[in-house]
């Protein structure tokens, strides 16, 4: 069973594409009119203005798809039914960590697409996040298992793809889309079950005991303590970049 056919039940609802990470990603896509979007979920961050083609593993989160969505294929990252150079650019957001086989699906979206891939993804060598620095130390033990941090990632891409440019992706105070680091303003939302269960880390551990911690330094002031100074920021860096890769290009060329 596909791991978003156990926990993506209410994807739709919390994970609503954010405008402002929308738009990098849509900038990063550059001339592209046709696009495949590789583990697409329930279709955030798909493009309105081109031709758009999605292809998704879980039928859970492809039931979840509007019906404004663009068409979506069963299939996965390392096997995409398409033929080759069928799409102008090929995109996958927050997908790459859950690849069985990450060279097999960089090489999958390199073959179908003619110009470009952009690659929305979580590096580890930011600096640290209060939550996974004080309440939630197994998910970056996790995650550092299966997000390759920022030279290695480059590396592999432009390897297996072509030159890469990354591009830090600020997350607002008031993101819409409910990732990991999303609520780094608004720590509350972590105790939530719901808000949790749109979170895959949190579906592959206990979080009790971090859970506990954070629900007791929010009542005693704490938190608050330790991270006022959050309260002012109207974004922050918690580790997500865009990889845009040019298919093929030699890297003294613009």
């Amino acid at each position: 069973m596909a791991l978003y056919d156990r926990i993506g039940l209410n994807y739709a609802e919390l994970r609503r594409p954010d405008p402002r990470i929308a738009a990098m990603i849509d900038a990063a896509l550059g001339d592209a009119a046709t696009v495949v979007n590789v583990g697409a979920g329930t279709g955030s961050y798909e493009p309105t203005d081109r031709g758009v083609l999605a292809v998704e593993p879980s039928d859970v989160m492809i039931a979840q798809r509007p019906a404004r969505a663009a068409p979506c294929l069963r299939g996965t990252a390392e096997v995409l039914p398409l033929a080759d150079k069928s799409v102008d650019a090929a995109m996958g957001v927050l997908t790459f960590h859950h690849w069985t086989d990450q060279a097999r699906g960089l090489a999958e979206m390199a073959r179908v697409a003619r110009k470009r891939i952009v690659l929305l993804s979580w590096v580890p060598d930011e600096g640290p996040f209060w939550l996974t620095e004080d309440y939630f130390p197994e998910i970056m033990v996790m995650d550092r298992q299966t997000f390759p941090a920022t030279p290695i990632m480059t590396a592999l891409l432009e390897r297996v793809i072509g030159p890469v440019t990354v591009t830090p992706v600020p997350t607002p105070h008031d993101c819409t889309d409910g990732v990991l680091g999303a609520y780094w303003r608004r720590p509350e939302a972590y105790l939530i079950p719901e808000v949790r269960s749109a979170i895959s880390s949190f579906s592959q551990f206990d979080a009790e005991p971090g859970l506990a911690r954070l629900r007791a330094d929010l009542d005693g002031g704490r938190w608050l303590e330790c991270n006022g100074d959050l309260m002012g920021r109207e974004a922050l860096d918690v580790g997500y970049r865009i990889f845009r890769c040019e298919i093929g290009r030699p890297p003294d060329q613009p």
